[in-house]
């Protein structure tokens, strides 16, 4: 599936070293929504279902952008694409600055959204290179790679940006709930600029690591223009994308993913708060998720594909959130988070799994097939809603209305990883 011309052993170590920084690119930013859900409850005195715009501006805009940045990508190429997504990240990071001294929620959503769209391009980019940079079956072997760079990130966000934005988180919130008028305004404004000298950092680091691509040499690698059958050799010519069921099943698996990804990584402190744990100590518990992910990176990198295949690795990861969720269900207290918390482990090898078997056999509908894998990752924006929906509106308790909310999403996990990634392929030769 490979242009073994334009990339060869030897010279696969630059591209992929490029993708796994920009994987802790992605890891950064996204994973900051966590530490900015209960930062703008803090500042705007927002309900759950409120905060969680964060995750559906930053999610949805993978769905309304991910067919455009492949259309763009097709134009520029792998590594202008990269440049433009990396300039628009450096925008939407800069949009924090006036949202913070204008006090307006909105403006800050747009910030997330324009940052949510740049992450389009580049995770359009970046995950069909992965899988198609060398052999398809250990795809999972590299993007678990590129993982441990994204999730390491994410462990350090609650540290910088925890430390950073919620600082005090108990004690500030107290201030604010008793302080009126010109007092209360100005605690307020003071939060709010905590967001100013980060984002402005990190627009900085976008924009000089756009520079360095630029200076890089990043061959170019590109699907074959059919599918060729792997048993008998012969070409197989397709027509269109609607050819290939796999693919949207594929794309439903990573948005019911996703949203249960971001379930147990940014909704876990707001569960840790209504268990009644302290804000400062529930802040650090994204980090206990996205350590159990980091665990289950390494497992791949040393067993797929030569211990365990990508579908064996997504069985045993479904399995898996299916017995974590129902024991988050049934108990209590710290042992409840304890148990959201080894969803990440659970959800480590989804993605590099469920993205490379989703776009195989596509041949020259490659790229517009990930762009379609990519538009899953809007199940980010869905799933939190669902959750606040469920407990806010629904008044359902809290620990039942998660439960409802995850458990499909293994089931179904469970579905694709043992049947569901085959439909329509023994149709091909047809």
């Amino acid at each position: 599936m490979t242009d073994t011309a334009s990339v060869s052993k030897n010279n696969i170590a630059l591209p992929l070293a490029t993708i796994c920084a920009l994987f802790f690119i992605f890891g950064f930013v996204t994973w900051a929504n966590g530490t900015l859900i209960p930062f703008f409850k803090l500042s705007f005195g927002l309900s759950d279902i409120q905060a969680f715009l964060v995750t559906f501006s930053s999610y949805m805009a993978y769905f309304f952008l991910a067919l455009p940045s492949s259309w763009i990508l097709k134009k520029t190429g792998f590594k202008n694409g990269i440049i433009v997504g990396l300039v628009v990240l450096a925008l939407g990071s800069l949009i924090f600055i006036p949202a913070a001294k204008s006090r307006s929620f909105e403006l800050f959503l747009t910030g997330i959204f324009v940052q949510g769209a740049a992450l389009a391009l580049l995770q359009t980019a970046s995950n069909p290179y992965l899988s198609i940079i060398g052999p398809i079956e250990s795809a999972a072997k590299r993007i678990s790679m590129a993982g441990i760079c994204n999730k390491f990130a994410g462990m350090l966000v609650p540290v910088i940006m925890g430390t950073l934005f919620l600082k005090n988180a108990a004690e500030t919130e107290a201030k604010i709930a008793a302080a009126t008028g010109s007092e209360k305004e100005q605690l307020l404004s003071d939060v709010l600029s905590r967001v100013n000298t980060p984002y402005i950092v990190l627009a900085i680091v976008f924009i000089l690591f756009a520079v360095l691509v630029r200076s890089l040499h990043l061959p170019e690698v590109h699907p074959e223009e059919d599918v060729v059958d792997t048993t008998s050799g012969e070409v197989i010519h397709h027509r269109s994308i609607f050819q290939f069921p796999h693919l949207f099943l594929g794309a439903l698996c990573i948005f019911v993913y996703v949203g249960a990804e971001v379930m147990a990584g940014d909704i876990i402190g707001v569960y840790g708060k209504q268990l009644g744990i302290s804000p400062d100590v529930a802040k650090y518990f994204t980090t206990l998720t996205l350590s159990g992910m980091l665990v289950g990176y390494i497992v791949g990198i040393f067993t797929i594909p030569k211990v365990l295949s990508q579908q064996t690795a997504l069985r045993i990861c479904a399995i898996l959130g299916i017995i974590f969720s129902v024991a988050a269900y049934a108990t209590s207290g710290y042992a409840s988070v304890v148990f959201i918390a080894l969803l990440g482990l659970a959800n480590s090898l989804m993605w590099p799994a469920i993205f490379p078997l989703g776009i195989s056999h596509l041949g020259k509908f490659t790229k517009i097939g990930s762009a379609i894998m990519i538009m899953g990752i809007a199940g980010g924006a869905i799933l939190p809603l669902l959750y606040g929906f469920l407990k806010d509106h629904l008044q359902i308790n809290f620990q039942l209305a998660y439960f409802i909310a995850v458990l499909p999403c293994y089931l179904y996990i469970l579905y694709f990883a043992v049947s569901g990634h085959k439909v329509g392929l023994h149709r091909l030769k047809k």
